[in-house]
């Protein structure tokens, strides 16, 4: 369950508390594992739930103890990793990872201490990853607490429906900024209710 502060904080905003009242909320789970997670998101890339799901697995199933470690990765063949479901351009941000992990660092440990914002632009360096994707990973990997994904398609919906705006492009955005900064310091609780607020049961 979301933490009774984070939510009495979030209920000052009307409209959120309505959505609010509808959703409950599992909190993620961290997975600080950053090389995992970013091989996990480029792999499922422009893919549904499942489709993403069975061909992660077809990628661990690949490798010895079902882990695709940097050494192991780069040795193995396109084809192979094509066989599993990945495109050949997929194939490649997989390994640009994998040499990014070996030139630069992927340890958690060592970056913990970067702001999102820095954590956005490190990782943004590796070809293939794109700034939602590090939102993604902050948000349900890393478990940052103020997230706000501003070019994220669902969450432009669910706050234009929710919030009467009318807006689009740059413009749009930053409506968004501004209705989202009362949320501050949990923006990414109030993001996760908001997505939710868009499943069929809700409307």
């Amino acid at each position: 369950m979301i933490a009774p502060e984070i939510k009495k904080h979030l209920n000052k905003d009307k409209k959120l508390k309505e959505i609010i009242k509808k959703v409950t909320l599992t909190p993620p789970i961290p997975r600080k594992d950053l090389y995992l997670n970013l091989l996990r998101a480029i792999a499922g890339q422009q893919l549904s739930v499942k489709a993403a799901a069975t061909i992660w697995e077809r990628v661990l199933n690949l490798f010895q103890d079902r882990y695709p470690s940097v050494e192991a990765l780069l040795k193995m063949d396109d084809e192979k990793l094509r066989g599993a479901g990945l495109s050949y351009q997929k194939a490649g941000y997989l390994k640009n990872i994998a040499h990014f992990s070996l030139d630069e660092t992927l340890d958690y440990k060592k970056l913990r201490s970067k702001t999102d914002e820095d954590l956005i632009a490190y990782l943004t360096q590796i070809k293939g990853v794109g700034k939602w994707t590090v939102e993604m990973i902050l948000m349900f990997s890393l478990v940052r607490e103020n997230v706000l994904p501003v070019d994220d398609l669902g969450i432009q919906n669910a706050i234009k429906q929710a919030y009467h705006l009318t807006t689009t492009g740059k413009q749009l955005k930053l409506d968004i900024e501004k209705v989202a900064e009362p949320w501050q310091p949990y923006r990414t609780y109030a993001c996760m209710y908001l997505w939710r607020s868009l499943d069929n049961e809700m409307k």
